[in-house]
């Protein structure tokens, strides 16, 4: 018999020094100057619209990082950024593996930064702009732009873009409105919960085709 090595798969491995999510984000990402950003943002004014005491909160820098980071990746809606946490490692990196809810995550865009986000996100695009680490094009797919989608921006990472303002402020307002549509598609669409997973009938099914695949695997050699 022949044998065959492949490397140790064991997905339910315990490690006796597991590592941060920090090994897993390269220095150069994204993500990582989106954080650097907001540390560095004077977000006083929003502060001081919480009331001291009562239940602990999300810190708002951590929302608004995710905020950010999530417009400047092209997700406007706050179920999919809810979904983001909890799938995405840069995502889980960035809220130091918090979760909020996307009625969390509604309320403070909608109540705590109503005054405040749309003149800090068109200052953080229009420096990433000017900075060149950061684009505005019409949304293309294999060269052809989507005619559904006309007009539509999204952002573009590069290491190195023209540093032109031309027309800047207008692609950000069209990528406001697109942010205001996704706050509707929130209200309008109740996405349902995934139903839980019947290791039972799963299995009892995988079994089946299993037995289908053998049988056609013998049918195969038999001719």
């Amino acid at each position: 018999m022949k044998r065959i090595n492949f490397k140790d798969y064991n997905q339910g491995q315990a490690e006796l020094f597991p590592q941060r999510l920090d090994d897993f984000i390269p220095d150069a990402a994204p993500v990582r100057l989106v954080s650097q950003i907001v540390d560095d943002l004077d977000i006083s004014e929003i502060i001081d619209g919480y009331k001291a005491g009562g239940c602990t909160g999300y810190h708002p820098k951590m929302l608004l990082k995710v905020l950010f980071f999530s417009y400047l990746s092209n997700i406007y809606s706050c179920r999919k950024m809810e979904s983001a946490l909890q799938e995405n490692i840069q995502f889980m990196w960035l809220s130091g593996k918090q979760f909020p809810k996307h009625s969390c995550i509604n309320d403070f865009r909608s109540k705590r930064l109503k005054k405040h986000i749309n003149r800090l996100f068109t200052q953080v695009v229009s420096m990433l702009v000017d900075l060149g680490y950061v684009s505005l094009d019409v949304q293309y797919i294999d060269g052809t732009k989507i005619e559904s989608q006309s007009n539509r921006y999204t952002f573009v990472w590069r290491k190195s873009v023209e540093r032109y303002k031309a027309n800047l402020e207008k692609k950000i307002a069209d990528i406001l409105d697109q942010i205001e549509q996704g706050i509707a598609d929130d209200k309008k669409n109740q996405e349902l919960s995934p139903a839980p997973i019947n290791s039972t009938e799963l299995k009892k099914k995988i079994k089946e085709l299993n037995q289908k695949n053998k049988e056609a695997d013998s049918q195969k050699k038999n001719f």
